[in-house]
């Protein structure tokens, strides 16, 4: 029981993410604040409460939260209407209200009221940026965990790295906020006793950027999805984790560890590795 508890420390704190519509803008600016704190936060997102039953609902599970941690829960909220973020805010959480934060003072200072339209960030259909990033999104689906070999020559980067080290939430974040269309390959251990990279990949090495992770916190990653098996096992971890960093040093990979790195880091330390010329907002 002790070594399973080690693994999965409860959380210091609960963090909810509330909006009206899906919510990625409030966890991508919940997760940027929070990275600055050494601390093991239950992540619970709370999309789509764009009636006052649901924001009543939104209450109800911030304050079970409250009573069952024994403290105040951090509440993110992107809440355009006013009506709604007035419920949410009668819960009992420390709340962040981005909207009240930046916009409010902003039409202040602009003498502009703002047009308060849900989700019209994402009001960008016909742009090419838009169309880029569905593109993108789409190949790195396809792309993901080697699917597929096919159509390798458009990526724009390919991710390598044992598996569970940070591939594929890495590849869809370069594309959904950045268009770049990424496939990841795992590294696994066939490919260790082969001595060679997987063949797919040969003709494209110089796309290639690897993704090492410490094998403790691989341990603990893995333990998550399987439990007490070889494959979550420590021994094992660091087996595969010396191989794949032997093998990209071999091969001249490019490689970074995602330990104690936000995707936000990895993916910007990629992109200036591979020098996009792209650009997200």
């Amino acid at each position: 029981m002790s070594d399973l508890s080690a693994l999965h420390p409860p959380a210091d704190r609960t963090v909810f993410f509330v909006s009206d519509g899906t919510g990625i803008t409030a966890e991508t600016f919940g997760h940027s604040v929070l990275t600055q704190f050494e601390l093991r936060f239950k992540q619970v997102r709370l999309p789509f409460i764009d009636t006052l039953d649901k924001a009543y609902d939104a209450v109800r599970e911030i304050n079970e939260a409250c009573e069952t941690d024994g403290k105040r829960p951090i509440v993110f909220s992107t809440l355009v209407k006013a009506e709604l973020s007035t419920v949410v805010r009668q819960s009992n959480g420390m709340h962040m209200d981005l909207i009240q934060t930046f916009v409010e003072p902003l039409e202040q200072e602009l003498g502009v009221k703002s047009t308060h339209t849900v989700g019209r960030s994402h009001n960008i259909a016909d742009s090419e940026d838009y169309k880029n990033r569905i593109e993108a999104i789409n190949f790195s689906l396809a792309h993901d965990d080697g699917q597929s070999n096919q159509n390798l020559s458009a990526a724009d980067v390919i991710l390598v790295g044992v598996s569970r080290s940070g591939k594929t939430p890495t590849s869809l974040y370069l594309a959904m906020q950045y268009g770049i269309k990424a496939a990841n390959y795992p590294l696994i251990p066939e490919d260790f006793e082969r001595g060679k990279l997987p063949g797919d990949l040969m003709s494209y090495k110089k796309k290639i950027f690897g993704l090492s992770i410490a094998p403790d916190r691989l341990a603990e990653v893995r333990n998550e999805r399987r439990p007490g098996s070889k494959y979550a096992s420590l021994e094992n971890c660091r087996y595969e984790v010396n191989e794949a960093e032997k093998m990209m040093q071999r091969e001249g990979i490019r490689w970074m560890s995602s330990t104690t790195k936000s995707i936000e880091e990895i993916a910007a330390m990629i992109l200036q590795e591979i020098k996009s010329s792209k650009r997200g907002y």
